[in-house]
Order: structure tokens, then C-alpha cells, then sequence
């Protein structure tokens, strides 16, 4: 987390007995912060990153959309409805394909991602939603087992098994986890058509807000694109991708 780095760097620059690595630390720190706060350098990062869309218009009919999971929070003290985050566009894209013909069924792979048991797991909340906008129940295949990429990937090769009738699948992700979700389905045997959605990244703005004005979005954003990366460096490492 580039805060940590800051925060670490201003504790040297202040508690270093020598001068030299003192004002070095508080350059470092300075120059992290300026360098990460820069809206146009950030979305720089997350345009080389991210995995671009895809037309809708372009799409072919699919038998299945594979929905990754990981955009829901089970609430106990609030359990009566669904909460989501920002990447609620992986399962409401693929209902707008759903509406309009583009894809026949859904198969939404993903568990609570919790070491303590007693969370409902994340295909079910999307589960639910699916339904309450009118998807019928026979539709909608879920496997609420993953507790990451690598088990969605491979538990969806085995639900796949039992339907060797869907040949044609759609993997919807975010845009900043694509990568990482391909490779790590291509290594399960699960070829798929990529379909990005919940993008970070926005097209190039050469203005004065974009390029000279600090983001405190843009340094905080940092965290989740090097978590990603970190993540897909490690995935290739043990062979999940």
C-alpha cells in the first residue's frame, strides 16, 4: 500500500539519526505521494493494465456467462437485502446480455472468501439478485465453494463437466482482473471469450484537473491495481495461470 510506504518513510524522516537519510526519507515520501496522487499517471496505469471492452455489439450468442464473484458483503447486522460494491457490473452487464438475447444461462462461481464460517456465499447473494429481476431459477447454476480465482476456475471445470452442451462461454470479470481470471480457467481447461466490466481506467484527458491537480482516488486506487498485480505474479509463480 503506497499510504504504508508514505507513512513508514515520514516516521524514518523524523526518528533517523543521521541528517542525509532523513531528508532522503522525506524526498522518498514526498516524491511517492506526488507521483501516485497524479490522476493522468494513474489512469496511464490502469489503461496498460486493465483488459479493454468488448462491444456489445460485437458478442455472438454464448450458452453460458461465467460471473467471478467478489462485488457482495453479507451484513449480519443488516441480512434482509443484498450489499454491493463498485464491481456490481459484473453481474448486471451480463443481465443486459441475458435481456437481450446474448446469453442463455448464468453460472456464477464464488464463496464468501472468509476464514470464519457462517457467511452466505457471494453466488448465492448474486443468486438472489438474479432472480429478483426476473431470471428464472433454471437459469442460474451456482457454485459457492471458491474461495479465490484459482478455485473458480477449477471448480467451474467440474461443474462444466456435468454440461458438456455449453461450449460457448462468456467469463465476465473486472476489467483489472482478467488477466489473472483467463489464464487461471485457460490452465483448467475452461477455454472462454474475455468480457471486461467495472473499469477503473477512463479514457485520456489532457486537462489541468488531470494532469497538475492531486487525486486522493488516484493514490488510494494504487493499492487494489498493485494488489492485482502482486496477485497475478504470484499466480503465475505456483502454476494457477
Amino acid at each position: 500500500m503506497p499510504f504504508i510506504w508514505v507513512l513508514v518513510l515520514l516516521l524514518l524522516a523524523v526518528f533517523l539519526k543521521s541528517l542525509k537519510w532523513r531528508r532522503i526519507s522525506l524526498f522518498a515520501a514526498l516524491a511517492i505521494l506526488f507521483i501516485f496522487s497524479n490522476p493522468f499517471l494513474a489512469n496511464e496505469a490502469w489503461r496498460a493494465w486493465e483488459v479493454e471492452a468488448t462491444p456489445v455489439n460485437q458478442l455472438e450468442q454464448y450458452d453460458v456467462a461465467v460471473i467471478l464473484t467478489g462485488v457482495t458483503a453479507f451484513r449480519e447486522d443488516i441480512p434482509d437485502r443484498i450489499h454491493t460494491h463498485k464491481g456490481a457490473d459484473r453481474f448486471l452487464h451480463p443481465l443486459q446480455l441475458y435481456r437481450m438475447g446474448k446469453v442463455e444461462k448464468f453460472l456464477v462461481t464464488g464463496g464468501s472468501g472468509r476464514v470464519l464460517a457462517g457467511f452466505v456465499p457471494e453466488a448465492e447473494q448474486v443468486e438472489k439478485v438474479l432472480l429478483m429481476a426476473g431470471v428464472p431459477e433454471e437459469d442460474i447454476l451456482t457454485e459457492g465453494n471458491s474461495r479465490n480465482t484459482h478455485e473458480n476456475a477449477v471448480n467451474t471445470a467440474g461443474l462444466l463437466e456435468q454440461h458438456p452442451e455449453w461450449q460457448d462461454l462468456l467469463l465476465v470479470t473486472s476489467a483489472f482482473h482478467m488477466r489473472r481470471s483467463v489464464g487461471c480457467f485457460e490452465k483448467a481447461g475452461v477455454h472462454t471469450t474475455p468480457f471486461s466490466t467495472d473499469f477503473y481506467a477512463s479514457e485520456r484527458r489532457l486537462t489541468p484537473d488531470e494532469i497538475i491537480i492531486p487525486s486522493i482516488s488516484a493514490f488510494s486506487n494504487w493499492h487494489l491495481l498493485i494488489h492485482e498485480i502482486t496477485g497475478f505474479v504470484v499466480y503465475k509463480i505456483l502454476g494457477y495461470c
